[in-house]
């Protein structure tokens, strides 16, 4: 039997982040109907931390480069803490399949980005794959009604949008931090920032009498497959493929939402949706032919 072309893992990684992360969306809603953001955002870095105690004996050696702390402290800046503010205040206002749709802003951030700071190449069909992509994603918004769980979906796209800014800059830190570091120590890094961000608000706020076990399953989930799962697969496919490259795959985010709603949510995706959830797989596909080989 002929062995698996190693050239293949890093697009089954981007792909599996990107259902983890489009999953997380779900996952937050459901946990802030119960807990306060900032404990749930502790009890997730916390909760992930400590998984990343566990692996300590795994991890290589870490050889600290001179001038890196400023980019170590970009990037924890970014992600965890900047963004999941901005994505904790996202989501008291809009709905989870309204704020995966603003993540369809993240490739081009990351474009733009990545041609003025690595000098990447954007030929016409990588640029027609993600425009056709994007198009697709901003269409499934149109799918989307305002409800009682989203008192202010303008406000909270808003607040999605500068998490989206603080996701392009924290890609670019990466795709320089990951050709001296391993993807399991800046993903281990940005969880123990976290739980020490974290800490303090979520002692402010009072915790709730009635904690069900539906929102400890949630915390539990994003603080092991999405805080350690999906970022690792993401830090990893990071130093195999461009940076605009990979930042393509996060079109995919909102069509996994909109399929993670119809199981989780009983939501249900009509012919316009499946057609605009056609376009993004298209313009991926564009987009990852025109931009091989991925060594």
């Amino acid at each position: 039997m002929s062995a698996f072309p190693q050239h293949k893992l890093p697009v089954i990684a981007l792909v599996l982040s990107m259902l983890i992360w489009a999953s997380s969306f779900i996952a937050l809603k459901i946990s802030f109907q119960v807990l306060h953001p900032a404990q749930v955002l502790f009890c997730r870095m916390s909760l992930a931390s400590l998984c990343f105690l566990l692996l300590l004996r795994w991890m290589k050696p870490v050889t600290y480069q001179s001038g890196d702390w400023k980019y170590l402290l970009g990037m924890v800046a970014m992600e965890p803490c900047l963004y999941f503010i901005f994505e904790s205040l996202a989501l008291q206002n809009t709905t989870a399949s309204q704020a995966g749709i603003v993540t369809s802003l993240l490739p081009m951030m990351v474009a733009v980005g990545a041609v003025l700071a690595f000098n990447e190449r954007m030929n016409r069909t990588m640029w027609f794959g993600f425009i056709l992509a994007m198009s697709g994603a901003v269409l499934l918004s149109l799918g989307s009604d305002s409800n009682e769980s989203a008192p202010n979906p303008a406000l909270g796209n808003f607040y999605e949008f500068l998490a989206m800014v603080c996701a392009a800059i924290y890609t670019l830190l990466i795709k320089h931090l990951i050709t001296r570091y391993s993807a399991l120590f800046l993903t281990a890094l940005q969880s123990w920032a976290g739980a020490l961000f974290f800490f303090g608000p979520a002692l402010y706020f009072p915790m709730p009498e009635d904690i069900d076990l539906v929102a400890i399953g949630s915390v539990a989930y994003l603080g092991i497959f999405v805080s350690i799962g999906a970022y690792g697969l993401y830090n990893y496919a990071m130093g195999h493929v461009p940076a605009t490259q990979a930042s393509a795959f996060v079109n995919l985010i909102p069509v996994f939402t909109v399929i993670i709603a119809f199981f989780v949510l009983d939501e249900r995706l009509n012919p316009y949706q499946l057609f605009a959830c056609g376009l993004v797989v298209v313009g991926l596909i564009i987009n990852r032919r025109a931009n091989r080989p991925i060594k």
